[in-house]
């Protein structure tokens, strides 16, 4: 039983930012803010789960972002599990 009691815990702080995240929502002033930090959340998450330092990643982004945009890129290189992938390449 207090084996349950533990992984329980485990299982209730890794979906506490999520809970947090759907109240939070509520006041972000209308539907298009809310679906915005819906995918900023969306994306810190992705960071999380790929282990990536965020703050890094977004920094990089930003400054790579309106290159990417105007076709000079494939935007989905820099989300964060492929971002990843190319900083480990660089530091080889």
């Amino acid at each position: 039983m207090w084996l349950y009691k533990l992984l329980d815990n485990n299982i209730e702080n890794a979906i506490r930012p999520l809970a947090l995240g759907r109240k939070n929502y509520l006041f972000c002033g209308n539907g298009e803010a809310a679906i915005r930090a819906a995918v900023v959340y969306s994306l810190l998450g992705s960071c999380k789960a790929a282990g990536v330092n965020p703050a890094e990643w977004m920094e990089d982004v930003l400054s790579k972002i309106y290159f990417y945009s105007n076709g000079k890129g494939n935007l989905e290189e820099l989300l964060p599990a492929e971002w990843a992938k190319s900083q480990e390449n660089k530091q080889l």
